[in-house]
């Protein structure tokens, strides 16, 4: 029972982050299909796939299309009750839904003047009043949802949840514009930068370049807040492996960390490994070994 997902560009489409994560958290088989958000391609590319208008898309197992993140999360919630989308706990549940309700309806300075971006993190962007009100805001709600309900783990509600899905792009917003945020806020944030999920999808955005970069800040910038192994490509050498890691398949593409080299079997593979070598076990099963 595999779904088809459509999504944007990974650097830049918080919508799509949020509909990928349903799918990689909560183990729910599917294919993702790359749509043309900044190519200028997305309606043509969305012909098929009424009523969308923009991503994410799903498109069940039955033939049903499905677009927006809410009806999207309620679909899957509905077809997968033992996935543990929603805390299980009732009132928990609840207040839930009341912050996935707000995060889509509301935040709209933070939105629009902090667009994600997971390139880096910018250095001396300046707070307006109406960003701060909806950073104080996002405090006062996970501090809310983590004193109820989030005793039991690092998440909004102990374990992960839809409400951490739906923040997740919230998250990235503060680390890449590098937003003041009290202890408590700053520490939730690092959950989702050092999330393993986090870490594949914003590697897998790594692989792609822009000229011009959506929207580039002209203010100063420095590397994203989470230190990596330091990997590049190489075109020469013998890798210690004859298969890549993902696919099975034989090594065409190489890559160096700490002057040993490693083997992928298309571009793809290799730099999404180059971008964080850490966020993929099945290679660092083979860097350990």
């Amino acid at each position: 029972m595999t779904y088809d997902l459509y999504i944007g560009d990974r650097s830049f489409s918080s919508w799509s982050l949020r509909g990928w994560l349903m799918f990689e958290k909560f183990n729910i088989p599917y294919r993702t299909h790359m749509l043309g958000l900044y190519s200028g391609t997305l309606q043509q590319d969305l012909s098929s796939l009424a009523p969308a208008r923009t991503v994410p898309v799903i498109r069940t197992p039955d033939g049903d299309v499905v677009s927006d993140t809410i009806a999207i999360a309620e679909v899957l919630a509905e077809r997968h009750p033992d996935a543990g989308l929603w805390p299980a706990d009732e009132s928990a549940r609840v207040l839930a839904r009341n912050l996935v309700a707000e995060m889509h309806a509301g935040f709209g300075a933070l939105r629009s003047e902090c667009p994600m971006q997971l390139l880096h993190q910018y250095d001396g962007f300046t707070v307006s009043p109406g960003v701060q009100a909806d950073l104080n805001r996002l405090q006062d709600l996970w501090a809310l949802a983590r004193g109820r309900h989030g005793g039991a783990g690092p998440w909004l509600f102990g374990s992960y949840s839809l409400a951490d899905t739906f923040y997740a792009p919230i998250a990235a917003r503060i680390a890449g514009f590098d937003l003041p945020v009290d202890e408590a806020t700053a520490t939730y944030v690092l959950e989702h930068l050092k999330d393993p999920a986090f870490r594949k999808w914003r590697a897998m955005g790594l692989t792609k370049t822009y000229d011009p970069v959506p929207y580039a800040q002209d203010i100063p910038f420095h590397d994203w807040p989470l230190a990596r192994l330091d990997a590049k490509a190489a075109d020469n050498g013998t890798a210690e492996n004859a298969n890549c890691p993902y696919s099975g398949k034989p090594v065409t593409h190489l890559m160096e960390l700490d002057g040993r080299i490693f083997g992928f079997c298309n571009a793809f593979c290799r730099d999404k490994t180059v971008a964080d070598p850490e966020a993929w076990p099945d290679f660092i099963k083979i860097y350990h070994s």
